[in-house]
């Protein structure tokens, strides 16, 4: 192998547009283009600036860009990027791979992400997910801040339940059957009440609990799950025939199947209530807002 050594700092440059200043190309068996290896104090093996993109690595086999670092805590990169454009690292596979692969090995960090303030005091967003699945975390999450929901119209806690029904409507109340299954209400002041089909009225869950899909039936028959809203805001089928209903008022099932009606009766609402009216409905059937709080 011929070494080259260069004793002074050399520059090279081409005005030619789309030109490549440098081509090298390895055709050996695990050939390597460029070797750079940094061995002074804080030094750097490669750095690019450009305008767009800073570095651009195409792979037809496994990675574009591999990048390893020897120390052993979380502050040492193996891929370090400054980008003063759109993005800092932006990785892209056409094959419906994954751009991106952080692995930390022992005990390290995959992928760290830093989002500074601005002078202005807005905070900018470490890690951004944008997709119909923007994230998966496949094991356990910690976080030390809060969690925000920014869609105003997640507004309830909710529960993936087994339905032994079909066809049943959001807002529709619910109630404990067999096995641990939910069905329609259909009797007053039920003390097996469970909650309300989340998603009427423009309303969605915030958090779904034991999302999966239900099991066979005897049939082979892939039983229906719907999310079931225990604690929060959730629109709900009410029945007023019996009684006016005003905010404030609480609510329990009625003998219409999947409403709820006004709780008159102390002794027999209790262990039955559905949670507090949000709205107000004076005669026939309906659906108000209604904030779910078993009991």
């Amino acid at each position: 192998m011929t070494a080259i050594n260069f004793t002074d700092p050399s520059t090279g440059n081409v005005s030619i547009d789309e030109a490549k200043s440098l081509t090298i190309n390895a055709t050996g068996k695990k050939g390597v283009c460029i070797y750079c290896e940094s061995a002074g104090q804080y030094g750097q093996a490669i750095i690019a600036k450009s305008h767009y993109p800073g570095v651009t690595a195409e792979s037809s086999g496994n990675n574009g860009v591999i990048g390893s670092s020897t120390y052993m805590d979380a502050g040492h990169l193996g891929v370090g990027v400054l980008g003063q454009g759109p993005y800092g690292v932006r990785g892209v596979s056409t094959k419906g791979f994954t751009g991106v692969v952080g692995d930390g090995g022992l005990g390290g960090t995959g992928v760290f992400g830093i989002a500074r303030a601005s002078n202005s005091g807005a905070g900018g967003i470490a890690v951004h997910g944008r997709g119909t699945i923007a994230g998966r975390f496949e094991g356990d999450v910690e976080v030390t801040g809060d969690i925000k929901l920014l869609n105003p119209q997640n507004a309830d806690c909710a529960e993936d339940f087994d339905i032994l029904e079909v066809n049943v409507e959001p807002g529709t109340v619910m109630v404990l059957a067999e096995n641990g299954s939910l069905q329609s209400s259909h009797q007053e002041y039920d003390k097996k009440v469970a909650g309300v089909v989340s998603g009427a009225g423009g309303y969605s869950p915030a958090m779904v609990l034991a999302r999966r899909q239900g099991p066979l039936d005897q049939q082979n028959k892939r039983k229906n799950r719907l999310p079931i809203a225990l604690i929060g805001k959730v629109c709900c089928k009410v029945d007023a025939r019996h009684s006016p209903i005003e905010t404030g008022d609480l609510l329990t099932t009625s003998s219409t199947k999947g409403y709820a009606m006004k709780a008159e009766d102390p002794l027999k609402a209790f262990g039955a209530v559905i949670g507090k009216a949000l709205g107000s409905i004076r005669d026939g059937l309906g659906m108000i807002p209604v904030l779910v709080t078993l009991q």
